[in-house]
């Protein structure tokens, strides 16, 4: 398979080191987490099993919710670009699913359309959080629909276009990328210590409580994931890319999906969520030249 040269230094400074952080990430991962993870992933899918079912799950990441997706019944291919990802992933197979033969795991890279087209076709296609941090969105996005069989599930998340704002975070996590790791503690407790202050005081203003323990507790097993480690996700995550909801819905539905569920973040930063169905129909070729051009960022 052709790969992108990802052991040059001057890509590694520019790129966040999505495996390191996911590393760090691993030791606290338990029983908990993974129902949950289950929980999420069956909910958005709006299924209970997945037994029978075939399941990507591109740019893996930690391996949470490729482990979920196993434990739900799916045959299960991982890839990751980052070696290190790939490297958490088998070490979380190691710990909880040792030598199950019905989840693969592998480096690969969602810009090689060449080994997209050998891993064939899936009844689930899972992109969490990963598309808008490859340089090239759209044309990942294209790429993804070679490995999602008719009537089969497209499940991705992409960043919200907040206009000037987007422009400013990328800016920020460029910075964070080309700094010490003294200034990128720095930068992660700043913005943290940005978010908590208008949190709370916007709660104020509304007449709520400032500080909803009960709630950061639930938000923090959320998907089951991490909050100190997301936010360094999202203060570090580089390249950066967004989409307005709409934009990423008429991308997919002229090239033969309906959307079955919508999850947004309200116009706020973060991830909306979309899960398509491909119809089962001969699709309309659409060229990378006719795709809407990249979004500013």
């Amino acid at each position: 398979m052709k790969k992108r040269n990802g052991n040059s230094s001057e890509e590694k400074r520019g790129r966040f080191e999505f495996g390191k952080n996911w590393s760090k990430y691993l030791a606290g991962v338990d029983a908990g987490k993974i129902r949950e993870a289950e929980r999420s992933l069956a909910g958005m899918l709006n299924a209970h099993t997945l037994e029978g079912k075939s399941f990507l799950d591109i740019g893996c990441g930690s391996g949470l919710f490729s482990l979920a997706a196993r434990r739900l019944g799916a045959t299960v291919r991982s890839f990751d670009y980052d070696p290190v990802c790939v490297s958490c992933t088998e070490e979380l197979k190691r710990r909880f699913d040792r030598n199950d033969p019905s989840w693969i795991i592998e480096r690969g890279d969602v810009l090689d359309q060449d080994y997209l087209r050998s891993l064939g076709k899936f009844d689930i296609v899972y992109s969490w959080g990963v598309l808008h941090h490859t340089g090239a969105m759209w044309r990942a996005m294209e790429n993804v629909i070679e490995n999602v069989r008719e009537g089969g599930t497209l499940y991705l998340s992409i960043y919200n276009d907040q206009g000037k704002m987007s422009e400013m975070w990328a800016a920020l996590k460029k910075i964070y990328n080309q700094s010490p790791n003294v200034v990128r503690v720095c930068l992660v407790l700043l913005v943290g210590f940005v978010w908590f202050t208008y949190t709370a005081l916007f709660r104020l203003m509304t007449l709520k409580n400032p500080i909803p323990l009960k709630e950061w507790r639930q938000q923090k097993v959320k998907r089951g994931m991490s909050v100190w480690h997301d936010l360094v996700d999202w203060v570090g995550g580089y390249p950066f890319e967004v989409a307005k909801p709409e934009e990423v819905f008429e991308f997919f539905h002229r090239r033969g999906f309906e959307l079955a569920r919508l999850r947004t973040v309200g116009g706020r930063g973060g991830c909306n969520e979309f899960v398509f169905l491909r119809k089962e129909q001969e699709e309309t070729d659409f060229s990378v030249q006719e795709r809407k051009p990249s979004p500013r960022v």
